[in-house]
This record gives structure tokens, sequence and C-alpha cells, in this order.
């Protein structure tokens, strides 16, 4: 599956996030190591959603 990502080139590097996946970062000297990183990034929180979803699902109410 492709997901898109969005690159930041700074001084530090190249700063990485995929959008569909808020909290889904990386980063890389390089342009092909933050896409190299990112996929890694990805792969982990795929990973993560599966085994959480595994568990029971519930809905908390929070007053603001």
């Amino acid at each position: 599956m492709k997901y898109p990502v969005v690159v930041h080139k700074s001084e530090y590097g190249y700063d990485i996030h995929c959008p569909l996946l808020p909290g889904c970062h990386s980063q890389g000297d390089t342009l092909e190591e933050a896409l190299e990183n990112i996929k890694d990034a990805i792969h982990t929180y795929l990973e993560m959603i599966s085994e959480e979803s595994k568990g029971s699902l519930y809905e908390v109410e929070v007053a603001i």
C-alpha cells in the first residue's frame, strides 16, 4: 500500500511525516535515508494499530 508523506528539509537533514497516520514521523540525514526511515515508521505504526485493535474499545466523555 502507498502512503503520502511530507518532507521538510532543514539545516539538520530531512524531517518526514505521514499525514494519514497521526504521530508517524521520522527523519534522516539525506532524503533517501528519511524515505527509508519513514517506511519503517509506517510499518511499526501499522503493527501497533493492529495490536491495539485486539483489545476492547470504549468511548469516554470528557467535559471541557
